[in-house]
């Protein structure tokens, strides 16, 4: 692992190169961009044996990094007024396209978004980002949430600045059902919580009513999208999914899916290396689309 940091516009940002064991010459650039209450250690919980999402994309020869987003980790504090998932969007962007001028393998990026990190996500590939991105995986996000459900009640709690949440109430949020799984993940996932900016919580919820719209009118790359089953904070009901599916329906490359038996945090169940394998088998696939759609050199 190597740290990495950048300066935006006068905002430092924080990440994490993870090289792969044995690299993958048509593998692309990992980038991956946490939730909110963790930081980019998120990407380093393993839900199983068979390891982290960090663990499955390093033996499968992906190099993969991580970035604390603002606010959290060692990445500055935005102002609450500046603090939206569109200026957030702004300066990884920025900040994505630094890295990769000091990363001489990087023939392209395929972002990796968990819950707000995903929403974001969706926002710097709506921006159309000067670097090579390939595609995006976003999960743990989705269309709708439920009317007075955990998502509402944690964004109106009447707080301000940078807060945290107590460790039992988080974790009735994360995880699905008894059994789906370890204690030991569970414990391998507090080293990656962290206090939060209380602007971003507020905003998640608002977010699928009065950005992704919009946000998904503009992406282009290929998207894939998972909804865990028993997800607390957010409606994964097949309805749900078409709503989001429908959000795109200009762009031909988007596929969803409801990932059965796990919550909110799907990458630290027992199931998690499934969708990981998943993930990793639709950035190769973006990779190999974008070769073929590379002109043939002039003779």
């Amino acid at each position: 692992m190597r740290t990495l940091s950048t300066v935006v516009q006068g905002h430092r940002l924080a990440a994490h190169l993870h090289p792969a064991t044995h690299r993958n010459p048509q593998a692309p650039l990992l980038v991956a961009l946490h939730g909110g209450l963790y930081t980019g250690r998120y990407f380093d919980v393993p839900g199983s044996a068979a390891g982290s999402f960090r663990d499955i994309a390093n033996t499968n020869g992906f190099d993969l990094i991580t970035i604390d987003r603002p606010g959290y980790g060692d990445s500055d504090v935005l102002d609450e007024a500046e603090n939206t998932f569109a200026r957030q969007a702004e300066l990884l962007d920025g900040a994505i396209g630094h890295l990769l001028a000091s990363y001489e393998d990087a023939a392209g990026v395929v972002l990796v978004g968990h819950s707000i990190g995903g929403m974001i996500g969706l926002e710097v590939a709506a921006c159309h980002p000067d670097w090579n991105l390939l595609g995006i995986s976003a999960t743990g996000m989705g269309a709708r949430i439920p009317d007075q459900g955990a998502a509402e009640e944690l964004g109106t709690l009447p707080l301000h600045g940078v807060v945290d949440v107590p460790i039992p109430e988080r974790e009735k949020l994360w995880y699905g059902p008894e059994g789906s799984y370890t204690a030991e993940a569970v414990e391998a996932a507090r080293h990656s919580y962290a206090p939060a900016p209380m602007v971003e919580l507020a905003a998640a919820p608002r977010w699928a009513a009065t950005r992704l719209t919009g946000v998904a009118a503009a992406v282009d790359v290929p998207v894939h999208h998972a909804l865990a089953e028993f997800d607390a904070l957010w409606d994964s009901s097949p309805d749900s999914r078409e709503l989001f599916l429908s959000k795109f329906s200009d762009n031909p490359r988007v596929e969803s899916e409801i990932v059965p038996g796990v919550g909110h945090c799907l990458d630290h169940h027992i199931t998690g290396a499934v969708l990981h394998l998943r993930q990793l088998a639709f950035a190769l696939d973006c990779a190999s689309v974008s070769r073929r759609n590379v002109p043939a050199p002039a003779r």
